[in-house]
């Protein structure tokens, strides 16, 4: 299927409030960090800039609030040529907020304030199904209420359009929603919640998720790489080698360009191994959405 848009993305926009410390506090215990960074950021704003940054036709359906922080994020997804048609402001909530923290290590912790993101209903997702039904693929995450990607799934599947679900934060879903995705986007972590245990071998991890129920299965291993299982059975795929200076976002960076590649035509295994370059990429630079390559900016495989 080749839509008006290349990649839909249905789900959060969040500014980061980041701060650099030199270790993570203990209960009860204050630290100092360097100043606070505001970031444009949230799962689904920085996969949507992600895809148009590598030279995708990218919208969004989300929320923002009718604060500063809206307005920073309006003006950030539109400057990275995303499609605003249906980014709505919720009047009165405010916009939605990723606390981070990253340590000397250059890994992060995080957690987010949904504000506008939880105001995310079906009715907004129907306001956009042109867009959503014109998409050869359509990325969503779990930082938007699930009815609304629940609706939105049906809408992509039913007009021909390829489900993508990365599972973060992970929550539990419906097997009908499970058995739509094409594939089921996980790290680790969230490997491990689908699976009710710990992770034990990647491409075994990878082949027990396809076989949980969704078309196919995506595994990422940070700077390792990912494990793709599907019908030709599982796969890894190596990253390329490279320095981090900030992992934030290099997650969405990975699912952003899959999705891309997806769009395009390519099997999973061959768009999983472009998706690694995109996020090896991203942890060169700090923040997100500004660490995110152009096409002539990813590392050789």
């Amino acid at each position: 299927m080749v839509g008006q848009w290349e990649v839909a993305v249905v789900g959060s926009v969040n500014a980061d409030l980041v701060v650099e410390v030199g270790r993570r506090p203990a209960p009860g215990e204050t630290v100092l960090g360097s100043d606070l960074v505001v970031h444009p950021g949230g799962k689904g704003a920085n996969q949507a800039v992600a895809a148009a940054r590598l030279g995708g036709r990218a919208g969004i359906v989300g929320r923002v609030g009718d604060d500063g922080h809206g307005e920073l994020l309006r003006g950030a997804l539109a400057a990275g040529g995303v499609d605003l048609a249906h980014l709505a402001t919720t009047p009165g909530v405010p916009t939605g907020v990723a606390l981070i923290t990253i340590g000397p290590d250059g890994d992060n912790s995080i957690i987010v304030s949904p504000g506008a993101n939880a105001r995310l209903t079906p009715a907004d997702v129907e306001a956009a199904r042109a867009m959503i039904a014109g998409a050869s693929v359509v990325s969503f995450q779990l930082e938007v209420p699930l009815p609304a990607v629940e609706a939105a799934a049906r809408a992509a599947a039913e007009a021909g359009g390829r489900v993508v679900l990365n599972l973060s934060p992970p929550a539990p879903v419906p097997a009908g929603l499970l058995a739509l995705c094409d594939p089921l986007v996980v790290n680790e972590h969230e490997a491990a919640f689908v699976l009710g245990g710990a992770g034990g071998d990647p491409r075994e991890t990878a082949a027990a998720l396809a076989r949980s129920g969704p078309r196919s299965a995506v595994v990422t291993l940070g700077a390792e790489g990912a494990v793709v299982a599907d019908g030709e059975g599982v796969a890894a795929v190596p990253s390329p080698k490279t320095d981090a200076v900030d992992t934030t976002g290099a997650g969405d960076a990975f699912t952003a360009a899959l999705c891309l590649r997806l769009a395009r035509g390519d099997a999973l295994r061959d768009a999983a191994r472009y998706a690694a370059r995109a996020g090896a990429a991203a942890v060169r630079r700090r923040g997100a959405q500004s660490s995110y390559p152009t096409p002539d900016e990813l590392p050789e495989p």
